[in-house]
């Protein structure tokens, strides 16, 4: 184990007579809060969502004692924009941060600020991923330990609290947890806490931890069929196949000679799915050294435990890796919570109502008891699970801006019912678009197989999914929905200071 520096440690806390009496006040009726974040975690990359191959006990054990969110989404599957949404509960184009080069601004509210003003002790331990070469401390956390870029799995770099940076020898998960236990432990008093903590795992690079480099090389991983049905799909989606983020191509770094449309060629996807499996079972048992210790320290039942992702991946679906699309493994994530003030442990609930990133920072100030942040474009999920909430969301729309660094993905604009999905592609000028739609029923096609758009049987539908889209972006926009000019698919590979 690795401990942080002593001056670290002690300089994270002052207190007054004033302050103690009042933390004392606030755990009697507020949770300590525990998030853990995962970078790029699909929702079925767990044994509680259905993975036949990926056991999470401990992931799992949250479910089956609290409450698995069936239907849990972002509203932009990229990194920076999303965990952007959950601090602050605003679409991308609200807080600004639609790529990952671009941190979160300063002057706009969060629910970790919130928190410590209503008494908190907060922390952030672990990759920020917003601003890609800032490591500085950020407002609204007393203690704040994170890296520059997307750090590495191994002997990974961290700056505390605006020190000196330091090499941390070990695994990255297991490095963050060691921080977090340790800060957990340190904490004096009864003031309750945030803790967010946040996982580099299953971002790519994959590279698993040493005791579990091996755990699925007899697991068989073939290209999922919806790769092969593309006949229906726009074109933009066959550019796609060969590139960064397609299957023929490099699959970030696991096939060293591209493109590749062989048979053959599926060995290094199977590979690399099977690095990022692995890279998930250090996770599970991070999640359950957190549960120890607070079940030691007799914390668990005062604290609302969050387990979520900030964006899917497409492994092999449609033809494509990584993320960015509207389709199903793009923008759905997992969510596990654990808070028996909510939920008894006795009888756990699946939640099949549709949340999103943005309900976050409403519902945690909800359940703890803070000041709502004063704009918010989320809502808070605690009505819903305690009772039902009949006023409860049926559609909401998804956002993506052509990235001229990732080159590989339209504009995006997307509506998701209950029931149906409407994708469209605009160029960025106004003009007609470009790029042909993408219709699909949920309910009977969940895989996304069959594209309905040029179905004549549809085609009032279509108008209506299209002005119910047109009616959310302009009720969040204020009518004004900014996005770049689409410069196509390209075949460039990206810079490597950004992969």
């Amino acid at each position: 184990m690795r401990f942080l520096p002593t001056f670290l440690i002690l300089s994270i806390f002052s207190s007054s007579v004033f302050a103690e009496k009042r933390s004392v006040r606030l755990a009697q009726d507020r949770p300590n809060v525990v998030f853990i974040l995962t970078d790029d975690q699909r929702w079925d990359a767990l044994s509680c969502t259905g993975n036949p191959h990926l056991q999470t006990p401990h992931i799992d054990r949250l479910a089956t004692e609290g409450i698995l969110f069936n239907n849990h989404f972002c509203t932009t599957s990229l990194c920076s924009p999303s965990r952007a949404s959950i601090l602050g509960g605003l679409y991308a184009h609200s807080h600004g941060v639609t790529n990952n080069f671009t941190d979160y601004p300063r002057d706009l509210p969060t629910f970790p600020r919130h928190l410590q003003q209503a008494g908190y002790t907060t922390a952030y331990i672990g990759k920020w991923h917003m601003g890609e070469e800032d490591d500085s401390k950020r407002p609204g956390f007393d203690h704040f330990v994170t890296h520059r870029g997307q750090g590495k799995y191994f002997d990974n770099e961290f700056r505390a609290n605006d020190g000196p940076r330091e090499v941390f020898p070990g695994y990255y998960t297991t490095v963050v947890t060691d921080m977090a236990v340790e800060w957990m432990d340190s904490l004096e008093g009864n003031k309750p806490f945030l803790l967010m903590l946040g996982h580099k795992a299953p971002h790519s690079f994959y590279f698993p931890e040493k005791k579990y480099e091996y755990a699925f090389d007899r697991v068989r991983i073939p290209y999922p069929d919806t790769a092969f049905l593309l006949d229906d799909k726009p074109t933009w989606i066959k550019q796609r196949l060969s590139t960064w983020h397609g299957i023929y191509g490099p699959l970030f770094d696991w096939r060293k000679d591209f493109p590749d449309t062989s048979a053959a060629g599926m060995v290094a996807f199977e590979n690399m799915t099977r690095a990022y499996w692995g890279t998930l079972l250090s996770v599970d048992d991070s999640v359950g050294r957190i549960y120890d210790y607070l079940y030691r320290t007799g914390q668990l039942d005062n604290t609302l435990f969050i387990f979520t992702s900030d964006n899917g991946l497409l492994n092999g679906e449609h033809g494509m890796v990584d993320k960015r699309t509207a389709h199903e493994p793009s923008l759905r994530i997992p969510l596990v919570v654990r808070y028996p003030a909510l939920v008894s442990p006795k009888m756990p609930k699946v939640i099949d109502a549709q949340t999103l990133t943005l309900d976050f920072a409403a519902t945690i100030l909800d359940i703890c008891g803070a000041e709502p942040l004063p704009r918010t474009q989320g809502k808070s999920w605690k009505k819903l699970v305690s009772e039902g909430d009949p006023e409860w969301r049926t559609s909401w729309y998804y956002e993506y801006n052509y990235e001229v660094q990732f080159p590989y993905t339209p504009n995006v604009r997307a509506l998701r019912t209950d029931e149906w999905k409407y994708i469209r592609y605009p160029h960025g000028d106004g003009s007609p678009d470009r790029h042909m739609a993408e219709l699909y029923n949920l309910k009977k096609d969940p895989e996304e197989r069959r594209n309905l758009i040029k179905d004549p049987r549809y085609a009032d539908l279509i108008e209506e999914l299209r002005a119910e889209l047109d009616r959310r972006i302009a009720e969040a926009t204020d009518g004004k929905d900014w996005m770049p000019m689409d410069e196509g698919i390209k075949g460039e590979l990206p810079d490597e200071k950004i992969r």
